[in-house]
């Protein structure tokens, strides 16, 4: 069904300009116009206050959607103009806190933008987590010779598991743990690299268990300064790690070789000490507080991603939310949440009872999701301003897709063809899930013949 929106303008013939620029970003992105407020999907009131009456009008309409933004709490609502001011205005935000988004006289559209596409990113992003894990279970490596056309690949360095947890089945379907020669590694990330790959992940159940098996061989540091030194390779990631065999030896590796992005994901699975014994882990909750001090210690600049079960067999609200404290406290970058379900053939189904009903799992991953959804948009507000390096992947929606060095989404508008480049953007606007901006050489547009007009109510 075609998504719509609506403006209520008051003002200068400068609001009407500016309402039209907002409008064709809404339109980019495939919404179409409607006279009918109380039916639109977003809801736009341009306002002015060049005089009290004018802002006291603009004031009452804004008032009177309360009622209609708890009829249809998925429409979104945004305030632009004059009364938002450049610098924006807390009052109003504490006043109306209906409102999804805030925008200032002259906006070029992009805080809604922004908003109404962090659901996309949300999902794009926990897509995106599924394939990682789907490689990860070698499930859909594809052959060197088909993956030309990737800007970033997924490669194997270590099969199979040594390290059984309770819940994973892993060990019993992909076997021991066996660490492929570097060699053999760096030939493929060699082959890579000359179809076009930028950028190559290593991927391992426990990656940093790699050359483990192998007596007196090399480790994941020593890969990777390997990894780092082939020409034409932009960047390297590796996961997923396990918070027993993330040494500083790894960490110092990340710190020092340039193409090694700062990136580290260390699950904890659950933050009370009887549930990871349960788990068979292997450490415990002030372990990994101390493990994710001494990453940020020796990694400038570091993301940390977590994964975090909820629901597993025995666990009780006391235990839950000793885990939602734990994730408030240390403020991970991003969390991958999952509802406890037992695998046929695992410890943990043999033995444990699935005995936290589905309704309360539900509960229990919501409020993490909610917990980490503020986490993410504070800690996103850190970059804005910033200018960051951004590898280009491919073009999402119409506009360039791209991942910082910390693995963010940065999302911006060019018309060169830059798939496979590290381009510089500033960042503009900021989301719980991605962020967008604009590329510091970006070309000048060309003036263009008027193109149609999109309609726009007027008051």
């Amino acid at each position: 069904m075609e998504k719509t929106y609506h403006f209520w303008i008051t003002g200068c013939q400068m609001n009407y300009a500016d309402a039209r620029r907002v409008a064709t970003e809404l339109e980019k992105l495939g919404y179409r116009a409607t006279p009918k407020l109380e039916e639109a999907d977003v809801l736009v009131f341009q306002t002015c206050t060049v005089r009290q009456q004018s802002e006291d009008k603009a004031y009452n309409k804004i008032v009177n959607m309360k009622p209609l933004k708890k009829q249809r709490p998925d429409m979104t609502i945004a305030v632009m103009g004059c009364v938002v001011g450049v610098r924006g205005n807390k009052d109003l935000e504490h006043a109306f806190p209906f409102v999804d988004v805030f925008m200032e006289p002259s906006t070029d559209g992009q805080p809604l933008v922004s908003h109404l596409t962090q659901g996309d990113h949300q999902t794009f992003e926990k897509d995106f987590t599924a394939q990682r894990h789907a490689w990860q279970d070698g499930e859909i490596i594809l052959p060197v010779h088909e993956r030309g056309n990737l800007v970033s690949a997924p490669v194997s360095i270590v099969y199979g598991c040594s390290h059984a947890c309770s819940f994973c089945i892993i060990p019993q379907k992909r076997g021991i743990e066996r660490s492929r020669p570097v060699g053999e590694i760096a030939s493929e990330v060699r082959s890579l690299v000359a179809q076009g790959v930028k950028e190559v992940v290593l991927l391992g159940q426990i990656v940093d268990r790699y050359g483990y098996d192998v007596a007196d061989g090399p480790d994941l540091a020593d890969l990777l300064r390997v990894i780092n030194g082939i020409d034409g390779l932009k960047r390297i990631r590796f996961l997923t790690s396990h918070p027993n065999y993330m040494t500083d030896k790894i960490l110092h590796a990340v710190a020092d070789l340039p193409k090694v992005m700062p990136q580290i994901e260390i699950p904890i699975q659950a933050g009370d000490d009887d549930v990871l014994r349960e788990m068979k882990r292997g450490y415990t909750v002030a372990e990994y507080r101390q493990l994710v001090q001494r990453v940020r210690d020796i990694v400038p600049h570091v993301a940390i991603h977590n994964d975090i079960i909820v629901g597993f067999p025995g666990e009780t609200e006391a235990q839950f939310q000793k885990t939602h404290d734990l994730l408030a406290d240390l403020e991970m970058d991003k969390i991958h949440l999952a509802r406890y379900s037992p695998r046929p053939g695992t410890v943990s189904a043999r033995r444990l009872d699935d005995d936290v009903p589905e309704e309360e799992k539900r509960r229990r991953f919501q409020a993490i999701e909610q917990l980490q959804a503020e986490i993410s948009e504070r800690k996103m507000r850190r970059w804005l301003g910033e200018t960051l390096e951004v590898l280009v992947e491919e073009k999402h929606n119409g506009r360039w897709r791209s991942r910082t060095p910390q693995n963010k989404l940065v999302f911006f508008d060019d018309p060169r063809d830059l798939k496979g480049q590290l381009v510089q953007v500033r960042i503009e606007h900021t989301g719980a899930w991605s962020l967008s901006g604009t590329a510091v050489d970006k070309p000048q547009p060309v003036p263009q013949p008027a193109s149609k007009s999109i309609p726009l109510s007027v008051i």
